[in-house]
């Protein structure tokens, strides 16, 4: 089986990989460019599902599943910044789309206050934590949670809650 991750971003495609193969273990997974169609930096859960959708679709063109993941800024009552970062993962057989989100954490105030202005978590991230390309490593969960959760971690549990429809699908009725 054939899985376009919609990302050329090594992290997520190494994380999808690593969920996929657990049920389709030769699955070849494989990365393409492809646009989120939402904002580089998505607010809000219909802003974030869209962009994983956007990749998800697109991506399927080039294999029988695609994959998008996007992560994006949430609304969250009672939080410090009234924001949380929740991921979203979309996959798409050109059929069906099934979704999930991995856990959701704050970002420190100045993040917040940062990306609100306009910037993007990854470089307001570069900056604090002097970490380049951060998102294309342990991203900013691997730095906030000093290296007990990485992105990639983050992802899977993402794409695992988005293969729950498809690794039941009685039970979903697909």
């Amino acid at each position: 089986m054939r899985v376009a991750v919609g990302s050329t971003n090594p992290v997520k495609i190494k994380a999808v990989e690593e969920v996929l193969r657990e049920y389709y273990p030769e699955a070849e997974v494989f990365g393409v460019e492809v646009s989120s169609g939402v904002s580089a930096q998505p607010r809000g859960v219909q802003e974030t599902v869209l962009g994983a959708v956007n990749r998800a679709r697109e991506a399927s063109m080039h294999a029988e599943l695609g994959v998008g993941v996007e992560a994006g800024l949430i609304e969250v009552p009672f939080t410090l910044t009234g924001y949380m970062d929740v991921q979203f993962c979309a996959i798409s057989d050109g059929e069906f789309i099934t979704l999930g989100a991995g856990s959701g954490f704050e970002y420190p105030p100045r993040v917040v206050r940062a990306v609100l202005r306009g910037q993007e978590v990854g470089e307001v991230m570069e900056e604090l934590s002097g970490i380049a390309n951060i998102g294309r490593k342990g991203g900013a969960i691997g730095f906030l949670s000093q290296g007990k959760l990485s992105r990639r971690e983050l992802t899977k549990q993402a794409v695992l809650m988005a293969m729950l429809p498809r690794i039941n699908r009685e039970l979903y009725e697909l």
